[in-house]
């Protein structure tokens, strides 16, 4: 397995006989990873130990993980321990459910041990076009949502390239990772220690709701600054790193001013294998080969989401608006970008689950960044921007919703906002079910 196991002499269970079927995202999780990477046969092999306290004020029995190595990686040799004995836990999806044997009460602490082996992807498409996100092609290793992390149940597959996860921050994440060669590591966290030639490296990260890494044996690094913050821009030979650079520092300064304090002391803007650009706490995926001139949007955009998914989560399967449409509207006003949707007007508050390919950009990111701009501009800036950073220090490294979003700016100014905007987010009307 991944380098021996992780699980230490375990303290007297917390659990108490009985069956409540409860669980809850409500939960301090620490995370201590290991992981044995194959870059020439593309083997993974993982073991996350999870810390768990209660802190959701009632008895849970069970929790749900999710890892997208189940759909795309053909995950196998699952076993998992909880405080050192074999539970028989399953796997549905992307979705691993873990019976604890007993119930958890609130302030209890219980350890699960969660192990499995995977083949990572060679192909950028894969199942629902999603292999970008656990794959090693164009000579770069790619891994996003990795790490069996506490979740909801949710189905992977879906007809967009929308986000079908909703994860809760963990203080602290330990990464351990051993490969068959050195490689070069893009990660949201610092460096602690490096061995046996570079094929041995130990990560620690801090306040993220996922880690996210890209690597390579040929990565090099260029490094900026912004205030307190080091921007470490990381890709292979020929990628447009100078540009990469001054993107992420433009785009910093503008977002700051709007929004509040960079929540992280370091971002790393890293070249992925491909796919889409993506986001993860403190670090932003830029695709192999992408033109330079879709730099400034793609760069802003990912690194809106620091903001709105990294300082302020949502159930991103479940409400695509709370962050996409936040994040492009403040996107498109930094840039100048503004434009209409090429889809005809609908709904907005449905998830992920119900927009075609076509249209699901359209209609969350561009009709839902002008439904928001349309509503700055009758406010005001200093009103609606004001607004957002309250948002973002309510819910500051917790779970916030469409419906938190809204009543915040409703409070901000005199403007009927659920009136406002509840043409195309009827959930939110008075008395709508």
């Amino acid at each position: 397995m991944a380098g021996g196991s992780t699980t230490g002499a375990s303290a007297a269970s917390s659990l108490e006989p009985g069956a409540v079927d409860r669980t809850s995202l409500d939960l301090r999780a620490t995370y201590h990873v290991r992981a044995t990477i194959g870059w020439a046969n593309r083997q993974l092999a993982v073991e996350t130990r999870i810390d768990l306290l209660n802190e959701s004020g009632g008895p849970i029995d069970h929790i749900v993980l999710n890892t997208v190595a189940g759909p795309l990686g053909r995950l196998r040799g699952l076993s998992v321990d909880v405080d050192g004995r074999s539970v028989p836990a399953t796997l549905a999806d992307q979705t691993i459910r873990v019976p604890f044997g007993g119930v958890l009460p609130d302030g209890g602490t219980v350890e699960v041990v969660v192990r499995y082996r995977a083949t990572v992807r060679s192909d950028l498409a894969g199942p629902s076009g999603s292999a970008w996100l656990f794959t090693r092609t164009t000579g770069i290793l790619d891994l996003y949502r990795w790490i069996p992390w506490l979740s909801r149940e949710h189905p992977f597959a879906r007809p967009n390239h929308g986000d079908p996860f909703v994860t809760a921050v963990s203080p602290r994440v330990t990464l351990d990772l051993r490969a068959d060669r050195p490689l070069r590591y893009a990660v949201n966290g610092r460096r602690i220690t490096t061995s046996d030639g570079g094929r041995r490296q130990v990560f620690v990260a801090e306040h993220v709701r996922d880690v996210v890494l890209t690597a390579a044996p040929d990565f090099r690094t260029a490094r900026g600054r912004v205030g307190d913050t080091e921007i470490e821009v990381v890709a292979r030979p020929g990628a447009p790193a100078a540009a990469l650079l001054r993107e992420a520092r433009r785009a910093l300064e503008r977002l700051e001013r709007l929004l509040g304090p960079y929540p992280y002391p370091k971002l790393v803007v890293a070249e992925s294998a491909g796919g889409y650009a993506l986001e993860g706490p403190g670090i932003v995926w830029v695709p192999r080969g992408v033109a330079t001139s879709r730099l400034p949007y793609l760069v802003t955009h990912e690194l809106g989401h620091q903001w709105f998914y990294g300082l302020v989560g949502n159930d991103q399967a479940a409400e695509p608006f709370a962050d996409e449409a936040i994040t492009d509207m403040v996107t498109r006003y930094v840039l100048g970008m503004r434009r209409a949707p090429r889809c005809t007007s609908g709904r907005l508050d449905r998830s992920i689950y119900t927009y075609s390919a076509a249209c699901y950009y359209e209609r969350i990111y561009v009709a839902g960044g002008n439904l928001l701009d349309d509503l700055r501009r009758r406010m005001g800036n200093a009103a609606f921007f004001g607004a957002l950073r309250t948002y973002i220090d309510d819910h500051r490294f917790g779970l916030g919703s469409t419906a938190d979003l809204v009543e915040t700016l409703d409070a901000a100014t005199p403007i009927d906002v659920r009136a406002f905007m509840g043409r195309l987010l009827p959930s939110l009307r008075p008395g709508a079910s």
